[in-house]
């Protein structure tokens, strides 16, 4: 069997740098050999594209807060060439993927947050005409804004917690004017969130004036668009989804921060910072097929293809479902929610990224019957 190159891009120019790179190292350290020849590329948050040893990728790579890129390795460029994916030494004048660079047959952008999630990079690899793993250009921006998604949803009957979005301009021109707006329109407590970011980076709950006026501006520091959502006592569930056109759901799991909410610390730093219960307990038949079905519909509705992991409030008082989010580049960490999920469902982890690149590469090859000639 011919060994598929697959080329792992992590890290970039976000706010979720570091979260990508321990990713990037638990899906590099699952890659079966037998299969695979891996490719190793990180995007330093400079935006340079870099070959890095793989020593100084996996150093210190358990914690986000330490993880680095090395900036004196070789910087390479994606340039698309006749159809043939593949990198060139970025100093190297004329130079092609078959000669100075690297060939690769598919893609893992193992990168979260804007300039990897947000259709950026879908948009580089789609002109570089190489399959990849995850949802296109148009899935990747709208999922990756969420005001966007709750727009998406909302069009489509599906439920959303209530929420106003507040451009960073229109915030400074009238700061008073908008924090009365959110007291009178969803009251105390709610919540703070850039509207493209993840990792909840830049999320805070607000429980009056001064914390508002504190929590939204930074907030955006992360970002010119930040949404106000209302507050709801509720259970954290979350479901994942694997496919393209016939896409299925896996079991529900459930989040329990043990702190307020499930803040950056709880997800990546804190090794008690939340427990993860899979299955999640307490929802019969019935309200685990709905919310199965819900996840489906929103995956379908927001175009996303190959992975996501759709993001659920229950409200402990009506026990009514929310669709909070969907992250179209879940993480994959030794903890992350979305390889658990499909663990639980019968899909270890290795076949699951096994299955990604199939998909990838069904995606890709559905899209080349498309006429580029009329």
């Amino acid at each position: 069997m011919t060994k598929k190159k697959v080329l792992i891009l992590f890290g970039g120019k976000s706010g979720e740098h570091e979260v990508s790179i321990v990713s990037a190292k638990s899906v590099y350290q699952a890659l079966d050999r037998s299969k695979y020849d891996v490719v190793l590329v990180g995007i330093n948050k400079e935006g340079r594209w870099l070959l890095p040893d793989e020593s100084r990728l996996l150093a210190q790579s358990s914690n986000p807060k330490l993880v680095t890129l090395n900036a004196t390795e070789q910087s390479v460029a994606m340039l698309p060439y006749h159809s043939v994916g593949g990198l060139v030494n970025a100093s190297a004048k004329g130079a092609t993927p078959s000669a100075g660079g690297l060939n690769f047959d598919v893609v893992l952008p193992i990168l979260h947050g804007p300039n990897g999630e947000d259709g950026t990079m879908q948009g580089l690899l789609e002109l570089a005409d190489v399959p990849y793993v995850g949802a296109g250009v148009l899935g990747s921006a709208v999922c990756m804004d969420k005001d966007m998604t709750k727009r998406v949803l909302r069009d489509a009957g599906l439920p959303i917690v209530p929420y106003i979005s507040l451009k960073r301009a229109a915030f400074e021109a009238s700061a008073e004017g908008h924090l009365t707006q959110a007291e009178a329109e969803l009251g105390y407590p709610y919540f703070v969130k850039p509207a493209n970011m993840g990792s909840s980076v830049g999320v805070g709950k607000v429980r009056n004036r001064t914390e508002a006026m504190e929590k939204i501006k930074k907030a955006f520091e992360y970002d010119t668009k930040v949404l106000i959502e209302q507050a709801v006592s509720a259970r954290e569930l979350e479901c994942a989804v694997l496919g393209n056109d016939h896409p299925q759901a896996s079991v529900i799991g459930e989040i329990v921060p043990h702190g307020e909410f499930y803040s950056y610390e709880s997800k990546y730093v804190d090794e008690n910072g939340a427990e993860l219960l899979i299955p999640a307990p307490d929802l019969n038949p019935a309200q685990v097929k709905t919310l199965q079905h819900m996840a489906v519909q929103a995956f379908e509705v927001l175009e996303c293809r190959g992975m996501a992991r759709v993001d659920f409030f229950q409200d402990k008082d009506s026990g009514e479902f929310y669709i909070n989010e969907l992250n179209t580049i879940p993480g994959f960490t030794p903890v992350s929610m979305y390889p658990k999920l499909w663990e639980a469902s019968g899909l270890p982890y290795a076949r699951l990224i096994d299955r990604l690149i199939e998909l990838a590469c069904e995606r890709h090859a559905e899209k080349a019957r498309n006429k580029s000639s009329f």
